[in-house]
């Protein structure tokens, strides 16, 4: 019964403080891509298949499945990289796109969601990103 007692609070404390801390997922690489950003391979082109912020990726075949990765959501931050280039900035970014093989990084970020989180427009940098 005492042990019941004190695993709900420090359950509940876990939960906040990795809401606190952050993102805490996976690692991988990041690199911007440029427009023209259609076709992509989710939905060709129609126009509406991007988020109005602006902030999408194309995702390497490690995060495609087959498809199913499309309209999938991702919240992620930059953490390390040439020439200290992170920004202390947290975006949400869609995945619009599949970066073909053979894809230099994990995801190729559009400019917009690039910028929002490197302080460089054009390195390869390492970012810490969840599936949400």
């Amino acid at each position: 019964m005492v042990l019941r007692l004190l695993f709900f609070p420090a359950l509940i404390l876990c939960c906040m403080l990795s809401e606190i801390i952050g993102v805490s997922g996976d690692v991988g690489s990041a690199m911007p891509y440029h427009p023209p950003y259609l076709p992509t391979r989710c939905e060709g082109y129609n126009q509406d298949q991007f988020p109005a912020s602006g902030q999408f990726v194309a995702v390497s075949d490690s995060l495609w499945d087959n498809g199913a990765a499309c309209g999938r959501r991702y919240r992620m931050r930059c953490i390390s990289g040439p020439r200290h280039p992170c920004k202390d900035e947290y975006i949400v970014v869609e995945v619009v796109d599949f970066c073909n093989d053979p894809c230099p990084v994990t995801l190729r970020l559009s400019d917009k969601a690039f910028d929002a989180i490197s302080k460089l427009s054009s390195a390869r940098i390492n970012v810490e990103y969840m599936q949400i």
